[in-house]
């Protein structure tokens, strides 16, 4: 390539580091990005979007198995895997295909390969063992993401044991199948092979599923899977997994005891671990701790003109922290005024499992440990026209007031759609919204939003429909 010197080198082009690209260019900065496998990075090819369209055929399906209830006759229905996997790799090339046409289109330049630090603002490049380039920039944005943690004896194979990536390209509906760890990945891939007809067992370390989550949502959730067939096991570890040729034994402890668990697939989702490797990190003031780099609030690490966004600086591993870190990092080193750290309370996370789960800000327990005095207001779906309409009644709306100054301290939700509304919530964080505000606020009926709306109504005695 022709040209070397750049104002900003992004490493990595998963949703931080290729809005972060973008952004630059956008503010007028000379800007290149290094990615060695695949744009839009491990959530939109093998993570984020994928799964949203497996899961969308497993709600089908799920719908198709209901059709009684809403006046059809459907007969002669089957899964065909093979079709559902090919619709799902579709959607990701095609979005693929649209990163690097935005890319191309802000005139970000992009280099095929895998990206070094080399000291003194430079960036080498290498692909097959053959150097591509070597870049110089003053400011290097990291962006490497990250990738399934893997357990000692526990590791995955790709044929009995899968991480989220083999699973993602299935060859079979396992007849029965094992899901180490209940977040949001072990969730949504327990909640889609259940749905297509799995046995599905879930073993969780610690108390209580979706542990992230407010605990009352954690509880409606693990009697919702109980009530799709799941088995659900946690305060327990698995200590040994013993594979044949075509199955796997986990042995299963809990409470002192062990238990064998025969399964033909097992999916590990016990977290992840930040791509710190082999990016040039030694004899760099960069620090990591646990697999992750080490940043203050404007993204910086320890080494001057050196930056770190996404899954590599740690939780919330969630595309849209990685893209909003991506924003401010740029407009920092751009010197755009008024740039804001990021207050990841006001990050809103979703689970997309049947029921789907989301939440922003503090759970009712956190808020208590934090010293609030709260008031708590909960709404059911089942109160909820719409929602009896779609035939999903089944969840519920609460939200967490500060009882003295009327701050929305946060909100967690289960049931039909709950992913969509929870940015109302996350708007209203933003603008520091008081129950004062929610209260009066007209919500169009009939929705799903109206239950929000009870929910804040609740928190202060004045719930119409409950």
């Amino acid at each position: 390539m022709a040209e070397t010197s750049f104002d900003l080198v992004v490493l990595g082009g998963g949703p931080g580091g290729y809005v972060a690209a973008i952004r630059a260019a956008q503010l007028g900065l000379n800007t290149a990005l290094v990615e060695r496998e695949h744009l839009g990075g491990i959530c939109l090819n093998w993570g984020c979007i994928p799964t949203k369209a497996l899961l969308r055929s497993a709600e089908l399906y799920h719908l198709a198995q209901r059709s009684n209830e809403f006046g059809f006759k459907v007969s002669g229905l089957e899964v065909d895997l093979k079709a559902v996997v090919e619709r799902s790799r579709k959607i990701a090339k095609q979005l693929n295909g649209g990163v690097k046409h935005l890319l191309g289109k802000n005139k970000v330049t992009v280099l095929d390969g895998h990206g070094r630090l080399a000291g003194g603002g430079r960036l080498t490049v290498e692909k097959d063992g053959q150097a591509v380039a070597e870049l110089t920039a003053p400011h290097i944005i990291l962006a490497t993401g990250a990738r399934a943690r893997e357990l000692p004896g526990l590791e995955s194979d790709g044929k009995l044991v899968w991480t989220y990536r083999h699973a993602l390209v299935p060859d079979i509906v396992p007849e029965k199948l094992l899901v180490v760890g209940s977040g949001a990945i072990g969730i949504e891939f327990a909640s889609f092979f259940n749905a297509l007809g799995a046995d599905v067992t879930v073993v969780e370390v610690l108390d209580r599923i979706l542990p992230v989550e407010d605990a009352e949502i954690s509880a409606l959730a693990h009697k919702a899977f109980e009530g799709r067939g799941m088995r659900l096991i946690t305060s327990a570890q698995v200590k040994v997994l013993k594979r044949t040729s075509k199955q796997v034994t986990a042995t299963v402890e809990k409470d002192g005891k062990a238990e064998d668990l025969a399964a033909d697939r097992v999916i590990m989702a016990v977290g992840i671990a930040g791509n710190v490797e082999d990016i040039g990190l030694e004899g760099t003031k960069v620090s990591h701790d646990r697999g992750h780099v080490v940043v203050d609030q404007w993204l910086r690490t320890g080494e001057p003109g050196v930056y770190a966004i996404g899954d590599l600086t740690g939780p919330p591993w969630l595309a849209h922290k990685a893209s909003h870190e991506g924003v401010i990092c740029v407009e920092k080193i751009a010197g755009v005024p008024d740039v804001h750290p990021l207050d990841t309370l006001n990050i809103p996370g979703c689970t997309y499992c049947s029921p789907q789960i989301a939440s922003v800000g503090l759970s009712e327990a956190a808020a208590e440990a934090a010293g609030h005095q709260v008031k708590v207001g909960r709404f059911p779906f089942i109160g909820n026209g719409k929602a009896i309409a779609l035939g999903e009644p089944e969840g519920m709306i609460k939200t967490v007031f500060d009882a003295g100054n009327g701050e929305l301290l946060g909100a967690h939700m289960i049931g039909p759609e709950v992913t969509e509304m929870i940015q109302g919530y996350a708007v209203a964080r933003g603008l520091e919204t008081t129950e004062a505000e929610l209260l009066h606020t007209v919500f169009p009926h009939p929705t799903l939003s109206e239950a929000m709306h009870e929910s804040v109504l609740d928190a202060y005695g004045r719930a119409i429909h409950f």
